[in-house]
């Protein structure tokens, strides 16, 4: 809006007026926008543009699960500042950065670059921070890219592999991809 020559001031007119929604500090939106499912990890990307969606995020952007978290999942580095509070909620996990330098594809949200972690990384992430998703969703999620065949097996144990989970998961591809 800067960029446009809209001054603050008219920014909070507009919201007093109802014309427009201030959902964070700096982010708004129209009252009459149409609305996408992924509409919040845009917001989230734009309070935190350094982050990547990932683990339950990043398997419900893909269609790998039902379950609907109540906070955004973002990588960060080690070293990385993200927002701690206001809308969406973004819960962050610190990643080493071999983890974060690869994996991830670029999405146009609402005109807005969102990096996302591609299927077969976020099954193995899921697997290696178990404690914090739940076998559940990482088994779910397993289970749900194989039925759907959105990675392969192979596919799966090379990122399994990189990102050292490989003696975690393996049972559980193995079991799943046993009969075919």
């Amino acid at each position: 809006m800067r960029a446009k020559g809209v001054t603050g001031a008219t920014l909070s007119r507009m919201e007093c007026a109802g014309e427009i929604l201030r959902l964070a500090r700096g982010i708004y939106q129209k009252v009459d926008a149409d609305l996408v499912a992924e509409h919040s990890l845009a917001a989230a990307t734009k309070r935190a543009p350094k982050g990547i969606i990932c683990l339950t995020s990043a398997l419900a952007f893909h269609g790998l699960t039902v379950q609907m978290p109540r906070s955004i999942w973002m990588a960060f580095s080690k070293s990385e500042w993200f927002p701690r509070s206001g809308h969406p909620v973004i819960r962050g996990v610190r990643f080493a950065d071999p983890y974060l330098d690869h994996g991830f594809e670029t999405h146009m949200i609402e005109g807005v670059p969102v990096r996302v972690f591609g299927i077969a990384k976020t099954i193995a992430d899921c697997f290696r921070n178990k404690r914090l998703v739940g076998s559940s969703v990482a088994i779910e999620g397993l289970q749900e890219t194989l039925r759907q065949r959105k990675a392969t097996p192979a596919e799966i144990m090379a990122e399994a592999e990189r990102g050292r989970a490989a003696k975690t998961i393996l049972p559980y591809v193995e079991a799943l991809t046993a009969n075919g």
